[in-house]
């Protein structure tokens, strides 16, 4: 059907079993906003915005105001109005119009998302300090099936180098390591890092410096003796084609939550790999409903370990059905369709509207 019966915004804050550590501070719960929109035959469709102001330049407090505001406007625009006014918010507000996108494209498009069945290999996330602790940590992670390993550094440099070193002696090249330092370093301390490290099982070093300092990545890139990864400079196509330009990537990441749209992410990594560079997919920072959605494009698009983790840093199932993770993967359900558990919404939900016909009404959980 063209016309909506209503939108649904949640506002969630949804707690970490453990803190998440970033160079730019630690992570202790998900500020997540969760659309669900329904048309008049009562099919539905869901998205999400998991904002973390360091991954967007987007605010919790200004999202949710955003999102209220287009809810109570879009809900009434027919179908081929819906997208571009979507898209228009996307250019200030990425992540808050990918939680409308996404859910108005599960809605609209004639073929719904169900799910193939597929398995979708993740990367498993190292934070142990100390030789014994990494070592320890390192084989449970391999016994839980990971074979890419990923490691945050970008706090100081001659403490990652060894922490990095540690890793690789604990893994003995069993699995492959992913680098990340978030932003951490100037150019100077990017390139000092790599310059340290041995080559040996790193796959990839990603987002040494800050987002648009494009010559220091540069800088850090021509250091470099392992592949660089672009992550938080990359929030469109055209960071895409200037990465490819610039040559200070081999490696791209992309997250649903920067690109609106499974179609438009997608699109994405086809480019990305037209113009010579590999992409890598997912938020390590995003509820199910996210991951469940970036796991969909990775099944069909992506060869590489994915990144849509965050779902296991929570004790929480938003999805009627709890994403299954074995072996190091999700395994995606042949058929499934997306539907939430009301009462893990409520349980999470600190603000909410609901949009039908003239005027939002707004209820407190």
């Amino acid at each position: 059907m063209d016309q909506l019966e209503n939108i649904a915004a949640y506002r969630l804050e949804v707690p970490l079993t453990k803190p998440y550590r970033l160079a730019f501070g630690a992570v202790e719960r998900y500020d997540s906003i969760i659309v669900a929109a329904t048309d008049r035959e009562g099919r539905s469709g869901l998205g999400e915005a998991t904002v973390l102001t360091g991954y967007t330049d987007e605010t919790i407090d200004d999202a949710w105001r955003v999102a209220r505001e287009f809810a109570a406007s879009v809900v009434r625009e027919p179908r081929e109005a819906r997208l571009s006014l979507v898209l228009r918010l996307a250019t200030t507000h990425p992540f808050t119009a990918t939680a409308f996108g996404t859910a108005l494209e599960m809605l609209d498009a004639p073929d719904r998302p169900r799910a193939p069945a597929a398995t979708v290999p993740l990367v498993g996330l190292l934070d142990a300090k100390g030789e014994e602790a990494i070592a320890a940590q390192l084989e449970k992670l391999l016994t839980a099936g990971y074979r890419t390993i990923k490691i945050k550094v970008g706090f100081d440099v001659r403490a990652d180098g060894e922490f990095v070193r540690a890793v690789q002696r604990a893994g003995r090249g069993r699995a492959r390591i992913r680098v990340d330092a978030n932003q951490g370093y100037t150019g100077e301390q990017g390139m000092a890092f790599v310059r340290s490290l041995d080559p040996e099982a790193i796959e990839l070093f990603e987002q040494p410096c800050a987002a648009g300092d494009w010559d220091a990545h540069l800088s850090v890139a021509r250091a470099a003796t392992v592949p660089l990864m672009l992550d938080e400079s990359i929030y469109s196509m055209a960071d895409v084609e200037k990465a490819a330009a610039l040559r200070c990537a081999q490696f791209i990441k992309v997250k649903l939550m920067k690109f609106v749209t499974q179609e438009s992410l997608a699109a994405a990594i086809g480019r990305i790999r037209a113009l010579g560079m590999t992409p890598v997919l997912g938020n390590g920072v995003a509820c199910d409903l996210g991951c469940w959605l970036e796991a969909l494009v990775a099944a069909e698009h992506i060869d590489n370990a994915g990144e849509m983790n965050g779902f296991l840093k929570t004790g929480a199932a938003l999805l009627d059905r709890p994403l299954v993770f074995e072996s190091g993967a999700i395994q995606l359900e042949h058929g499934y369709l997306p539907g939430v558990n009301m009462e893990q919404l409520k349980r999470y939900c600190v603000d909410s509207v609901q949009v039908s016909g003239n005027a939002p009404t707004t209820a407190v959980a």
